[in-house]
């Protein structure tokens, strides 16, 4: 594995699960928690005549970001298409429940100082969802894990990151969109189905998962930035994630929560303002939906550099 430095330059596109999980938090810091040596590992897979992961496709473990505690997990994409199992489930959830009862001994241990040391989740998404192999028991981990994120809410923020190279689809779009604030790169795809999964039960006229332009102007970073499904939206580099994450544990409690998209009636009316926009746009395309929001020769987009594209997108207005 490559040191913390040369982590910090690294595409987090190209980064494996531990690798990102290493780099995002401060040097020599991360502890990787049920590592591969622990063999905790899917028992379902072995019945079925699958290969296992000895971490089940997923790093967690915790770090620091200055004198604040930083719960990771981070999925593996190359197992399985980074999908949810039972165990791999059990180690997202538990690892945030451990960030809750940290929370709490931080307040017993530092009554006057503790939301400074305020504990902090992140989640680096690479995933497809379900893993449907494991079935009920793939699904019943994502259900868990929406459900301790409901628990943590106004308490310690979660904060996604997507950024890898199979995106974050299926049940795991549900989680990611369920957290505090979602931090892209522009090589990130955010979703709830796949583009293959759509041009299977849809056909091809409907979306054709092989025009890989369309798919990344559909579900990547730069749309989901301009539409507001993203907070942020920063360069491929891990240090590039690193340094949002450590900007938003700064920011005030209230302003994290103001970032979220469900959990209110006002985020549910906006979710319906989005459906009405929708079909007043009735869009063929991407494109469409940026010129509706005030882009001007909104093809142009597509060509510029990270930093043109961050000068010149004009963003939904959320109200």
């Amino acid at each position: 594995m490559l040191n913390w430095e040369e982590l910090q330059e690294s595409s987090f596109l190209e980064s494996n699960a531990r690798e990102r999980a290493k780099g995002l938090v401060d040097k020599g810091s991360f502890v990787e928690l049920l590592n591969p040596r622990d063999r905790f590992h899917s028992p379902h897979l072995p019945v079925l005549g699958e290969a296992i992961a000895l971490d089940d496709g997923i790093v967690v473990g915790i770090g620091k970001i200055g004198i604040r505690p930083v719960f990771v997990i981070s999925q593996e994409g190359r197992f399985i298409g980074g999908s949810l199992g039972e165990v791999s489930g059990a180690k997202m959830a538990y690892t945030i429940k451990l960030g809750l009862e940290t929370l709490e001994r931080i307040k017993e241990k530092y009554p006057e100082s503790w939301e400074e040391r305020r504990p902090t989740v992140v989640i680096s998404f690479e995933t497809g969802g379900v893993r449907l192999h494991e079935a009920n028991a793939g699904l019943l981990a994502h259900a868990e894990v929406m459900d301790i994120i409901q628990d943590a809410r106004k308490k310690i923020p979660i904060i996604s990151l997507i950024g890898s190279k199979l995106g974050c689809f299926g049940g795991m779009g549900f989680v990611a969109a369920a957290t505090d604030v979602i931090i892209m790169s522009e090589f990130g795809r955010l979703g709830l189905t796949g583009p293959e999964v759509i041009e299977q039960e849809m056909g091809k006229d409907e979306f054709d998962a092989s025009n890989r332009a369309m798919v990344y102007r559909t579900t990547g970073g730069r749309h989901k930035y301009i539409l507001g499904d993203s907070n942020y939206l920063v360069q491929d580099k891990i240090n590039a994630f690193r340094e949002k994450i450590q900007e938003v544990v700064h920011l005030p409690f209230d302003q994290i929560e103001q970032y979220r998209r469900i959990g209110s009636l006002q985020n549910v009316l906006q979710q319906m303002e989005l459906i009405n926009e929708a079909l007043e746009i009735n869009p063929n395309d991407a494109i469409d939906v940026w010129g509706f929001y005030g882009n001007e020769n909104p093809e142009t987009l597509l060509d510029l550099s990270f930093d043109q594209f961050m000068q010149k997108a004009v963003r939904r207005e959320i109200r």
